[in-house]
């Protein structure tokens, strides 16, 4: 049976170097990810080499770099050039570090402690894998152990990744002031509503959605959508808008819309933080929307297997907790509709979606369930904890 690992986390002085593996498919997340773990950890004094073989990504997602974070093209020349594995080698989402490299790790004279760290599920056999070893045998016949890190929401996974300043720089946020440096004035109670989709999201039924929504409130309000590039603009460009809507000036109009250039993750978070209401992609945006505590819709990545759907779904059940039953129910309806699966007895020519919660409801539930979160160990401390827990051991079985 798992039990619930140290939750101690380690001493500011005890700092160690890291390579950290990231493999690049089809979209940003990975090395969204594996960037903020490594800027976490940079900035609490380690040292990371992050081995990626594409980080094209970060010349507008992390632009500013880190000293501590050394950025290294995932090759066999830079591998072979290496002078030796760090103290801690992490596997981003099982992307299969190569085998001379785990005879390196093997080979030296205290052997790096091998992480691989997981993709976020709040399904329940991730408690029950969280720390787990799983042996390994290397080319060269070494044997070595490779431990399990999940991410998740509750004290038996790895927690979230979530900056120790990160409520502290909230706090501080003035959004009409940022707005203005994206060259967007909000109008008076106007509602923001920032959206990251990917292609096929039903983009026109939520513009139907949010002009009944709003138009319904006692103050008819206006929207402004801020777009992130990509699918988001691109769909949106074909709506009827309006030119007008589209340069974002006050022309009257109800809905507007603003394109968004990519932006930094520091600048993403204060899109998040100036929203009423969040539309996001992937893993790492669906985290940084919970700690941004107001009302989110997550477009999870989908799989051809269809698996996505029982991720979502163990997602909205913990999320939905203790929130009152027909607000629960309209955010579920919502959140699968959004993802193209079918809620309750939906019948095909149902729209594909029916309406949003209540926002003031949906924010009051948002907050209470991230205040619940943001109890557990940030990911960061959980990670480097564990890892000097696997280093005490080894050094206790070399010196017995």
């Amino acid at each position: 049976m798992n039990t619930p690992l140290c939750a101690q986390p380690s001493s500011p002085s005890e700092t160690w170097t890291w390579d950290v593996f990231c493999h690049v498919i089809d979209n940003f997340g990975d090395v969204g990810v594996c960037w903020r773990l490594c800027r976490d950890l940079a900035e609490r004094g380690h040292r990371v080499r992050l081995w990626v073989d594409d980080a094209s990504a970060l010349s507008w997602m992390a632009p500013e770099g880190h000293p501590r974070v050394q950025v290294l093209p995932w090759n066999i020349q830079n591998l072979a050039s290496m002078k030796a594995p760090a103290d801690v080698v992490v596997e981003a989402f099982g992307c299969a570090i190569p085998e001379a490299f785990k005879d390196r790790m093997a080979e030296s004279a205290r052997p790096a402690v091998w992480i691989n760290l997981e993709y976020f599920s709040a399904e329940a056999y991730v408690e029950r894998s969280h720390g787990l070893p799983s042996p390994q045998r290397t080319a060269k016949g070494h044997g070595l152990d490779k431990w399990f890190f999940y991410p998740g929401l509750t004290q038996r996974t790895g927690g979230l990744l979530r900056e120790p300043d990160l409520a502290e720089r909230r706090a501080r946020f003035d959004r009409d002031a940022w707005l203005q440096t994206l060259g967007v004035r909000r109008r008076p109670q106007e509602r923001v509503v920032s959206l990251f989709c990917y292609p096929g999201a039903p983009v026109n039924a939520l513009v139907t959605a949010l002009r009944k929504a709003f138009s319904m409130a006692p103050s008819d309000e206006p929207i402004l959508i801020l777009a992130a590039p990509g699918a988001a603009q691109e769909m949106l460009a074909h709506e009827p808008l309006g030119a007008a809507a589209a340069t974002g000036s006050d022309t009257g109009t109800a809905l507007r819309w603003h394109a968004l250039p990519w932006l930094s993750q520091r600048e993403f978070d204060h899109l998040l933080w100036s929203a009423d209401l969040n539309f996001v992609r992937g893993e790492d945006s669906l985290v940084r929307a919970m700690w941004a505590q107001v009302p989110f819709v997550w477009q999870i990545y989908p799989q051809h297997d269809g698996v996505h759907a029982d991720k979502l779904q163990a997602f909205l059940t913990h999320m939905c907790q203790g929130v009152d039953r027909p607000l629960a129910q309209s955010i579920q309806r919502l959140m699968l509709q959004w993802n193209g699966l079918p809620f309750g007895q939906a019948a095909p020519a149902d729209p594909p979606i029916q309406g949003l919660p209540p926002l003031r409801a949906w924010q009051t539930a948002i907050q209470k369930w991230v205040q619940t979160l943001m109890t557990q160990q940030d990911l960061t401390s959980q990670l480097t904890a564990f890892v000097r827990q696997r280093r005490t051991r080894v050094a206790v079985d070399e010196n017995p």
